[in-house]
């Protein structure tokens, strides 16, 4: 590309800047989980009992907190609208970046399609109907509010969370006062090996139970790819995905606990709606009823917001040509367009499977490869680029990300352990989007560093300064 046509080429191609505090960002991280909650993350004491569920979410939490302390720092460091895609390509290069993109994208293509055929679920529940228009009206309402524009969807996502939290706080005060601890034991014991009371289903059990407890905090790396529309990304994205992971702790603590704790372990293991199942139990039916609308507020919640995460990285990727260039194009709100159409309309003809479990275990093993090679790319970060300008910095540094990198790792096999359909089929999509790389885009990239592509932007947004 000639000088000017980087600068053409990268005009049509900007964000909005500005659009988000530290707050916002933080509300966007919660938004993204929120809906793991409601439900989904129980299905793990089916697995493992309550006690082997108890080590399994434990085990992920480490691995999502040193994971978002390793992406804190990267974020402040590289504030690129590809998160985690754009961490790997500074430390790994271009394949190493596309590599990790691609995972990513999986993940989040996948988890909105899963995502609507539970919210068509809890719209029948609710309503009495179902079904594919269901799923569309979702996809076409939504959509159209992120094409009015990131600080509007943002605020409108803040709303809808913050619904959701209502939902998760009022269930907590009301079982309180329920808890029983006899009542976190009641799955029978097996003969698996290490089967005990705690852990009935012994340490079989627990491995099949991670990717379960990894829904309790997936997909809050999103938060990074907020950094081009952040008011001071090197402030705001640590702040925002660091706050996010402290309550979204918070929350995970209440949910295990408390349910089990007052409806019984084994009834949660194998309830679809854990909140209001709960609380029904307990006798509190009209606020079971009230938390049965306000979960469907967490799953748009969570809707919402991945949608808004696929388009930024789609659009990070596309820039940079790793995907079609047309992709990238921004409208006069400064909004990629094409990059919130197109992905939904796939999304869309994935729901359509009406398999909302296997689509979000295969989304649970695109996001837990991501999160190996972004751990792997804080390390060779560290070590390749020690005098980096970081203006947050890891406590723990290398040893944080590796934990993070182990735990990823362990958490990929576990998918295999609960359904390896889910692992193969992802692995497929895998290769399909990495042969497309080797055997076309890899020799039309735009820019093969994020330096390099900074520099372009910046003298693209000079550019229109001088020209306005």
């Amino acid at each position: 590309m000639s000088d000017q046509l980087d600068k053409e080429y990268l005009a049509k191609r900007q964000l909005k800047r500005g659009s988000a505090g530290w707050i916002l960002l933080a509300g966007l991280g919660v938004s993204y989980v929120i809906s793991g909650d409601f439900a989904g993350w129980n299905f793990g004491i089916a697995e493992a009992g309550w006690g082997g569920f108890a080590i399994a979410a434990a085990l992920m939490a480490v691995m999502y907190l040193t994971l978002v302390l390793s992406l804190a720092e990267m974020s402040a460091a590289i504030p690129a609208a590809g998160g985690g895609y754009s961490f790997a390509r500074q430390a790994m290069g271009p394949t190493g970046g596309y590599l990790t993109g691609l995972a990513v994208l999986i993940e989040y293509a996948l988890a909105p399609a899963a995502i609507v055929i539970f919210i068509g679920s809890a719209v029948e529940a609710l309503l009495g109907f179902n079904g594919p228009w269901v799923y569309a009206a979702f996809y076409l309402v939504f959509i159209g509010i992120h094409l009015a524009g990131a600080g509007e969807a943002l605020k409108v996502m803040m709303v809808i969370s913050g619904l959701a939290v209502i939902a998760i706080l009022a269930t907590a005060v009301a079982l309180i006062g329920d808890f029983d601890t006899a009542r976190l034991f009641d799955v029978a014991v097996t003969d698996a090996a290490g089967a005990s009371e705690f852990m009935p289903m012994g340490w079989y059990g627990v491995w099949a139970a991670l990717p379960f407890g990894m829904w309790l905090f997936l997909a809050v790396e999103g938060v990074p790819l907020a950094a081009e529309e952040a008011k001071d990304p090197a402030k705001d994205v640590p702040k925002g995905i660091i706050g996010a992971m402290i309550f979204l702790l918070f929350t995970a603590l209440l949910v295990v606990f408390l349910l089990a704790g007052a409806a019984g372990a084994d009834a949660m293991g194998k309830s679809a709606v854990p909140l209001v199942d709960a609380l029904n139990f307990a006798g509190y039916e009209s606020l079971g009823t009230a938390v049965n609308v306000l979960g469907l507020a967490g799953l748009i919640a969570s809707f919402f917001s991945i949608i808004y995460g696929y388009s930024r990285l789609v659009f990070a990727l596309s820039r940079a040509g790793y995907i079609p260039k047309s992709l990238s194009v921004t409208d006069k709100r400064k909004v990629p367009a094409r990059a919130l159409i197109v992905p939904g309309v796939l999304g869309f003809l994935a729901s359509l499977t009406g398999e909302g479990d296997l689509m979000l275990a295969m989304a649970v093993v695109g996001a837990t490869v991501s999160y190996a090679l972004m751990a792997l790319s804080h390390i060779l970060l560290r070590i390749k680029q020690p005098d980096m300008e970081r203006p947050y910095k890891t406590p723990g540094g290398i040893v944080t990300s590796s934990i993070a990198f182990l735990l990823s790792l362990l958490a990929l096999t576990g998918v295999y352990a609960y359904d390896p359909r889910a692992f193969f089929y992802t692995l497929v999509l895998f290769a399909i989007g990495a042969a497309y790389y080797f055997l076309y885009s890899k020799n039309r990239l735009v820019a093969k560093t994020p330096e390099e592509e900074f520099d372009m932007l910046a003298a693209a947004e000079a550019d229109l300064a001088a020209t306005a």
